[in-house]
């Protein structure tokens, strides 16, 4: 499965390139193309693919949604028991599918490329993906070189089980180790950009750093939100009583007056807005799971599909 934003001049290459392996394999598999409202005639291209290859299916998205959901608009037409994404830009390599799918056979459930020798500029690409990769690898506690890679091969039990939204794809093998999968990585080969130019720069550091945060937020305590909201609030609270009453015992023992001490206000609003994260994280707990968690909504809006997914789930898919 292949999100695809403004790389028209790459598509039909990619796909010879993608194809030639993937017969190769020997097993019935199917490539699908998720259009996220390119604007260069990346679907174009995409229909006359799918028009020459019975195997293609296209979706095209309305507008940009983001890699996350053109991601998971292609995860949701997926049937099969292994999932194969890719990038359309040429700089993943269509032989490292095979390493991939090898990996999962000795009995992981996510096999996450490793960009060893990227072919990107230092100052643009790689540093501040080796920032962002350190950050997460230390928030989440998960021991992988590069959470980035879009070169990823899953069983489709983790898709499934696993929510991706916003713009989450990045940390998916985070939040899969999380959720108990077995989750790791492979070194694959990295190739220059042949056409256009990246999507991403410097300010991934920042994106990344909080995504990383909202991430290990959701998954620790979407289930428990009255852990986080509930002992942040108790402590506010706590030390507002504690300091209310140091303030009594100035008052009635030392005879200090309080009339004119600004200090005076500090226990009242600690007091206040620990109550109010307590009842926040009541609240919470009552709300229960989001939006995305109970699967009612759908984050994108599907403009028009080009051919037919196919519905044997023993085959694998691109």
């Amino acid at each position: 499965m292949i999100p695809v934003y403004d790389e028209a001049p790459s598509l039909r290459e990619l796909h010879d390139e993608l194809t030639s392996v993937l017969v190769s394999l020997g097993n019935e598999y199917e490539v699908i193309y998720v259009d996220d409202g390119s604007r260069d005639g990346s679907w174009n291209a995409i229909e006359q693919i799918a028009s020459s290859d019975p195997r293609v299916a296209g979706l095209r998205l309305r507008r940009n949604f983001g890699q996350s959901t053109a991601l998971s608009a292609g995860f949701d037409r997926c049937s099969a028991d292994v999932i194969v994404t890719f990038d359309a830009d040429l700089q993943n390599d269509p032989q490292d599918v095979i390493k991939l799918l090898a990996r999962l056979r000795e009995g992981y459930d996510l096999v996450c490329g490793w960009r060893k020798r990227r072919q990107d500029s230092f100052w643009g690409k790689r540093l501040p993906s080796k920032l962002s990769n350190w950050l997460a690898s230390c928030i989440s506690g998960l021991s992988i070189h590069d959470f980035g890679c879009t070169l990823r091969a899953y069983k489709i039990q983790v898709v499934r089980e696993v929510s991706l939204y916003g713009e989450l794809h990045r940390f998916f093998p985070a939040l899969a180790a999380w959720k108990g999968f077995k989750v790791t990585e492979e070194p694959v080969n990295h190739r220059p950009r042949k056409h256009g130019e990246s999507k991403y720069g410097i300010t991934r550091i920042v994106h990344g750093a909080l995504d990383m945060a909202i991430v290990y937020l959701l998954e620790r305590y979407m289930s428990r939100p009255i852990h986080l909201f509930g002992v942040v609030g108790s402590l506010l609270a706590f030390f507002g009583f504690v300091l209310g009453g140091w303030l009594v015992i100035e008052r009635i023992f030392f005879q200090q007056p309080l009339a004119n001490r600004p200090l005076v206000l500090v226990p009242v609003v600690l007091i206040l807005v620990g109550l109010q994260l307590f009842m926040s994280g009541v609240l919470s707990e009552m709300i229960g799971r989001t939006r995305f968690e109970s699967n009612i909504a759908r984050p994108y809006s599907v403009l028009e599909t080009v051919g037919s997914p196919r519905t044997d789930p023993t085959r694998t898919r691109s």
